[in-house]
């Protein structure tokens, strides 16, 4: 019988209890996981070298599935509106099937940290069922050096198993599939998904409820910096373009995904990165493109031609296809994963609509404002049964993994833009000359040059005008940018269906936005759009 945490008994992963008369692997290395991997037909190599994966049925995270326990420490602090409850009872009989579910099996342990700012982090002992959900999870989260492996004592284990099979009667989930969250006791259960992004997620979740209590904004952001040291966080959900707009060669990349803003500036969550793959290219996206053949990155649900080259513009299995590298697969990553307090924030949105401009400038309210909004387009495939764009509002852009409640992110991050004079900006990675369906992707070329002025500082120098439907500010006029993409209405060939499609949008924020008025101030409330200007 392997008991984890026998080998190390300072580690106290056997307050846990888990056994198995299997055996366990302790922090095996890309190498040994990607053998076992093979070994095992969990996973094949590519004609490059990288692992590639099937996740089965699940090619996204399943939210709906996801459960937090409701107790005397987290029921004060929880925003139940947004996260779904079970009780201490059925966790803890989760907790007890998931136990006896593993006793018989080999188990891969990974020792890993959340957080780069190692006053803050999240020291996270991962056992997962599948070696290359191991390596997964070591190209994503912080490993740490040899001396922090010494006696590595982890604040939060997670037990990730396939095959297991939960019981919606005794456990208190809505499925077979269950992602359980104790936050009191730092412990998170999943079961019956092999999508591996669950994981990840679950230590931003984490790290989401512990670290505002600290006074640290968490945020669900990538984030650069320039030569000169200025820092840019780039908001936004899967698909808005953060990997892509963060990874430029020009700036040094801080990190993909998640970030924590604290004392000393902005710090890594993790220590890779997991970029979208569908319709990948070396010309639009080089250094990323450049991790698919590297030995150590895993591809998830990437298919492959007969002679095992991934065919990145093949969808068929899903649009969510993904490739997990550590960060330092990047060239001009960071080595420390921190820097300083931004200079810039971008708010990333897929304006399905085709109303937003591609870039504009906000007013400290107006940035809380489309915070809590969190305005996009869910883009196809990053959650089970979402097959193509839709309109939706996730609040501080990340409300899937946010415990506690908007207002809390909201005021945290509006303080810190105050204390720091940080100047923040509206961009549309979405649509343009008519909604989706009638109009087009806006093109990348174009939202990086728009970008460049705006992190170098020349676009404050600009002429600006007042959009009539949301009162921010866009410019008229941008060297290297064709100047009609700025005026979104002037690229629809109907001007009328152009209002009455900007009506709608400002319809659906305002609606949106009533469940947060009662906990802003007049100057957020007034930063809101008028539908009586949209129809104009």
């Amino acid at each position: 019988m392997s008991e984890l945490g026998k080998r190390n008994p300072a580690c106290g992963i056997d307050t846990i209890g888990l056994k198995t008369t299997g055996t366990v692997h302790y922090n095996l290395g890309a190498a040994r996981l990607t053998e076992e991997a093979i070994r095992r037909g969990e996973a094949r190599l590519t004609a490059h070298g990288a692992l590639v994966a099937d996740t089965g049925q699940f090619t996204g995270r399943s939210p709906k599935d996801k459960f937090v326990v409701r107790d005397a420490d987290t029921e004060a602090h929880v925003w139940w509106d947004n996260n779904n409850a079970m009780t201490r009872e059925q966790f803890d009989a989760l907790h007890a099937d998931f136990l006896a579910h593993a006793a018989g099996k080999d188990l891969f342990v990974q020792d890993l940290i959340g957080g780069a700012d190692r006053s803050l982090s999240l020291p996270t002992r991962v056992v997962t069922e599948y070696a290359w959900h191991s390596l997964f999870i070591r190209n994503l989260l912080i490993r740490p050096q040899a001396s922090e492996l010494e006696g590595f004592v982890p604040e939060m284990t997670i037990i990730d198993l396939p095959s297991f099979r939960a019981d919606s009667a005794r456990h208190g989930g809505r499925s077979e599939t269950l992602i359980a969250v104790d936050l009191t006791r730092r412990i998170v259960l999943i079961g019956g998904t092999k999508y591996a992004g669950e994981m990840k997620k679950s230590v931003f979740t984490a790290l989401n409820y512990i670290l505002p209590a600290k006074g640290v904004m968490p945020m669900h952001c990538s984030a650069n910096e320039g030569p000169d040291g200025d820092t840019a966080i780039f908001f936004g959900l899967s698909g808005t373009g953060k990997t892509t707009l963060s990874a430029d060669p020009t700036r040094t990349l801080i990190g993909d995904d998640e970030h924590g803003w604290g004392p000393h500036g902005v710090f890594n969550f993790e220590g890779g990165c997991y970029a979208k793959t569908i319709r990948l290219s070396a010309e639009a996206e080089p250094e990323i493109f450049a991790t698919t053949r590297r030995f150590g990155t895993v591809l998830e649900n990437v298919v492959l031609d007969e002679n095992g080259v991934p065919d990145f513009d093949d969808g068929s299995r899903t649009e969510n296809t993904r490739c997990a590298y550590p960060l330092d697969y990047i060239p001009n990553a960071s080595a420390t994963g921190r820097a300083g307090h931004p200079k810039n924030i971008i708010m990333l949105t897929a304006d399905a609509f085709g109303v937003m401009p591609p870039i504009a400038r906000l007013t400290p309210a107006q940035a809380m404002y489309h915070f809590l909004s969190g305005y996009t387009a869910k883009v196809a495939g990053t959650e089970r049964g979402v097959t193509e764009p839709e309109a939706t509002f996730s609040t501080c852009f990340g409300a899937p993994f946010m415990p506690r409640h908007p207002s809390e992110y909201g005021n945290l991050l509006r303080e810190l833009i105050a204390r720091h004079g940080v100047t923040c900006w509206l961009v549309n990675t979405g649509w343009t000359g008519g909604a989706y369906g009638t109009g087009k992707r806006m093109p990348i070329k174009a939202t990086r040059a728009l970008l460049a002025a705006a992190l170098d500082g020349s676009l404050n120098a600009a002429q600006f005008r007042t959009d009539a439907n949301f009162g921010f500010e866009v410019p008229v006029d941008v060297p290297g940018v064709d100047g009609a993409i700025l005026d979104p209405r002037s690229t629809w060939a109907d001007g009328a269906a152009y209002d009455r499609q900007a009506a709608r949008l400002v319809g659906m924020f305002i609606d949106n936005f009533g469940k947060f008025e009662r906990h802003v101030d007049a100057a957020v409330k007034g930063a809101a759009p008028h539908i009586q200007q949209a129809a104009e």
